[in-house]
């Protein structure tokens, strides 16, 4: 008499040799331990668990969420990115002995030699006091998420170096002998942009007003303190402000593309103008 045949359904689907009398809470083939999965309730078998991952929600790391928020319409990306490399300058400041801060730093005696630090001072600050470095930062942090999304993201930065480009004509035109570090210009630049698109939206700007006019005089009477960046970087914000509440619609981007290259142009036109003069002539 023959021995009796094996029971398929107390048999592994996936391993007919091996016996067991264990079942997939899911879909209830037979499973032996090599083939187990635990789960909150009994074990799976592997086909199952790779349907209920195929089929789970996929989670996002913090990190792709906050750059998709970085990036996304309306959000100050720009003004985060100023942040972030500024940050970043002032490290390399640190560590480099100084190395970096000579060579961004602007002189107006070095204008003709390294015109590039004109706008590249505004990513230097001193080294000697972090608190000058957390105030300006801390006002792009405050001026930029607002003023971005009011004006567009090229717009603000166009705005910024603008204004930071002023403020380092200013200095070489009313302190020659001098040098500037610092975004202290192209802030300024924020306040007096802030202070026209409020008053030409009918907002109410008093208590710009003496905010401006409070650090205006710390510059004067603090030294160490270039307020003659202050107000070259003032004039020239408020009059790229100037120029994009008269250009705001559609149509007038092409003369206010214009516009703002010709503002470019008159500050390197003073700038060769005032080198030449104090310097050469």
């Amino acid at each position: 008499m023959s021995g009796a045949q094996p029971d398929p359904q107390n048999h592994c689907y996936r391993h007919p040799d091996r016996e067991s009398y264990v079942l997939c809470q899911r879909c209830g083939r037979t499973i032996c331990p090599a083939c187990q999965t635990q789960a909150a309730v009994g074990f799976h078998c592997p086909e199952c668990i790779r349907e209920g991952r195929a089929r789970a929600p996929r989670t996002k790391s913090r990190l792709s969420t906050s750059a998709r928020r970085l990036t996304a319409p309306g959000s100050p990306a720009v003004t985060y990115s100023i942040i972030g490399v500024t940050a970043l300058v002032f490290v390399l400041q640190l560590v480099s002995g100084g190395l970096v801060t000579r060579y961004l730093t602007y002189f107006p005696v070095l204008t003709a030699r390294e015109p590039w630090t004109m706008v590249t001072s505004l990513l230097v600050h001193s080294t000697s006091s972090f608190l000058h470095i957390l105030f300006n930062m801390f006002s792009l942090f405050i001026f930029g998420r607002i003023l971005e999304p009011m004006v567009g993201r090229w717009r603000f930065l166009a705005l910024y170096l603008l204004s930071g480009l002023g403020g380092s004509v200013a200095v070489l035109l009313l302190n020659p002998t001098g040098g500037v570090l610092g975004a202290s210009g192209a802030i300024f630049g924020l306040f007096g942009a802030f202070f026209v698109i409020q008053r030409g939206l009918g907002g109410n700007s008093g208590q710009l007003v003496v905010l401006i006019v409070i650090n205006l005089s710390i510059g004067f009477f603090v030294p160490n303190i270039s307020w003659q960046a202050h107000v070259g970087g003032l004039i020239v914000g408020a009059l790229v402000a100037f120029v994009y509440m008269r250009t705001r619609l559609a149509r007038q981007k092409n003369r206010q593309l214009l516009i703002l290259a010709a503002i470019a142009a008159g500050l390197i036109a003073l700038s060769y103008l005032g080198f030449t003069t104090t310097f050469v002539g």
